[in-house]
């Protein structure tokens, strides 16, 4: 058998962000992957060290372009449990609006993607149009259509007025209709299910064994979802199906983010219904006491986890993010495995990466076999000796 290496990034038409992927192909056939991060190592966890607990939210927000509300979310959960505190229960119902608003939002948005790296491109743009619909109601509660910035420690920063409802409900009225139709083409266009069935394909044990998060899980048949299993801002007071699929494939992570949008709508009406009159947020004192904390949350990829320490100053001693797509990679890895290339796209696809929010930076000597982190301070230290650059 002879093998041969075919780097594809980190500058590729069909990656947007700067990832490395290393094929080592028997012909046309996936026999292995390697995986190089740290192209696109922003040092979000260490700039939110260096700015206040509210400064925090708006870089907890700027990590994913597209899941942003959860990681706001999960950031504030984390802070308000060293605080100690409760916010308001109309704040709970509003947070859960706003984060699966974004879901839709998240999945639709993926969906059309699917179908552009199917080159279906008929369906991406008719997905993409049916968006802005969300975008429209996230501008019309906040201001703005890509990062909200609803979140804030002790609550939420806007409200939705009785105006503001007839017109939501009206709207996701439009998407489950239109998702529907999509959900149909998922099921019965015959280019599709010649692209994902039994395409990609992960079992349950695999997806168990190398800890995969969210829709890649769940398409697996493995029942995980951090709304259902430790439930935040009111999800337990909410009826929804965990939506599950046992195909393993390609085309099972599609229907289940098709099934989940129609279940966020339903989640979204139901929050409406519940939400009472009072107050959306509460004052909080300027610096929260010492202690170290975790907090997680479903984004729409999956399981997001916060770690975050005080140490009773006005900025955090430490905090520590691990994102859906960083769970996923060695599931990724292993449904690549015994496909052809021109399966990648799908299957790269199906996970629904974002290498921005995953990348984190190591330092590796491969001669002595070290891997180290610097400190703030070294990395300063070093910039300026070498490189004359004041960071």
């Amino acid at each position: 058998m002879s093998l041969y290496q075919v780097p594809i990034g980190p500058q590729h038409p069909a990656i947007k962000e700067g990832f490395q992927y290393n094929f080592i192909l028997d012909g046309e056939v996936i026999v292995d992957v390697k995986l190089r991060l740290g192209f696109m190592h922003r040092g979000i966890e260490k700039g939110m060290e260096l700015r206040t607990w509210t400064q925090g939210i708006f870089l907890s927000e700027r990590i994913c372009g597209i899941c942003n509300v959860p990681h706001t979310t999960c950031y504030c959960l984390a802070v308000e449990k060293l605080y100690g505190i409760d916010v308001p229960e109309r704040a709970k119902y509003l947070r859960i609006i706003i984060n699966e608003l974004n879901r839709i939002h998240s999945h639709l948005l993926w969906i059309g993607v699917l179908g552009m790296e199917l080159g279906f491109h008929t369906l991406f743009m008719y997905v993409w149009r049916d968006r802005e619909r969300v975008m429209d109601l996230v501008e019309m509660i906040s201001g703005n259509r890509v990062t909200p910035s609803m979140n804030c420690i002790g609550g939420v920063v806007y409200d939705i007025t009785p105006e503001m409802i007839p017109i939501i409900r009206r709207n996701l009225d439009y998407l489950e209709e239109r998702t529907k139709y999509y959900k149909s083409v998922l099921e019965e266009d015959p280019s599709i299910r010649a692209r994902t069935v039994d395409v990609g394909v992960l079992s349950t044990d695999k997806a168990l064994d190398l800890c995969a998060v969210g829709p890649t899980a769940r398409a697996s048949n493995v029942k995980s979802d951090v709304r259902f299993d430790d439930p935040y801002t009111f999800y337990d007071m909410i009826d929804f199906n965990l939506i599950t699929y046992d195909t393993c494939d390609v085309w099972g992570r599609a229907m289940v983010r098709v099934d989940e949008t129609l279940e966020c709508i339903n989640v979204i009406r139901q929050a409406l219904d519940k939400m009472r009159p009072g107050p959306i947020n509460v004052k909080v004192k300027r610096i929260p006491p010492v202690g170290e904390v975790t907090a997680r949350v479903e984004a729409p990829r999956g399981e997001l986890f916060y770690y975050v320490k005080s140490d009773g100053k006005e900025t955090p001693y430490r905090v520590k993010i691990r994102t859906p797509t960083l769970a996923n990679l060695p599931s990724l890895c292993e449904m690549l495995k015994g496909y052809y290339i021109a399966d990648i796209p799908a299957i790269v696809a199906s996970i629904d990466p974002c290498y921005c929010c995953t990348e984190r930076v190591i330092f590796i000597d491969p001669n002595k076999g070290k891997k180290w982190t610097w400190s703030y301070d070294e990395l300063r230290n070093y910039s300026r000796k070498y490189y004359g650059v004041g960071v």
